[in-house]
């Protein structure tokens, strides 16, 4: 099982074994940062955040999660970036993958984030998308 470098688009993509490993390193983690031990495992990774839909759980979620885990993120907005003006989700998926480690996209349409996981050479996490939640799902687990 590796988890490490893939797409999380749906919670298609993981069998259950992948789900409880994911489920048990978040609560171990958890647990241990109560007690005062901290995990960087992110150290020196940035997360680009892109939202056509804004959310404040989302975006705080993501953000503070990076930031605990030793990581840095970019906040993107779909109508800021070259996307608004032409830009393909492909290039900016190319573009994007130069300057990043991974990407999490909060999409109106699960296709755009299909587009943009295809042309990416970065992991990429579906924040929502029309069809799938696959955070949210966890989360509630």
């Amino acid at each position: 099982m590796k988890l490490k470098g893939r797409d999380l688009l749906s919670l298609k993509e993981l069998d259950a074994e992948e789900i409880l490993t994911i489920l048990d390193t978040a609560d171990l983690f958890k647990k241990e940062r109560r007690q005062g031990v901290l995990h960087k495992p992110l150290r020196d990774k940035t997360l680009a955040m892109i939202f056509e839909k804004p959310s404040t759980r989302t975006r705080v979620s993501f953000e503070v999660a990076m930031k605990e885990l030793g990581g840095n993120t970019v906040v993107l907005h779909s109508s800021e970036m070259q996307l608004a003006r032409g830009e393909t989700i492909e290039d900016t998926a190319r573009v994007l993958s130069r300057y990043v480690h991974v990407a999490m996209l909060r999409v109106i349409r699960h296709s755009d984030l299909v587009r943009f996981a295809e042309a990416a050479d970065i992991p990429v996490i579906n924040g929502l998308s029309d069809l799938y939640h696959p955070c949210q799902i966890l989360a509630d687990l």
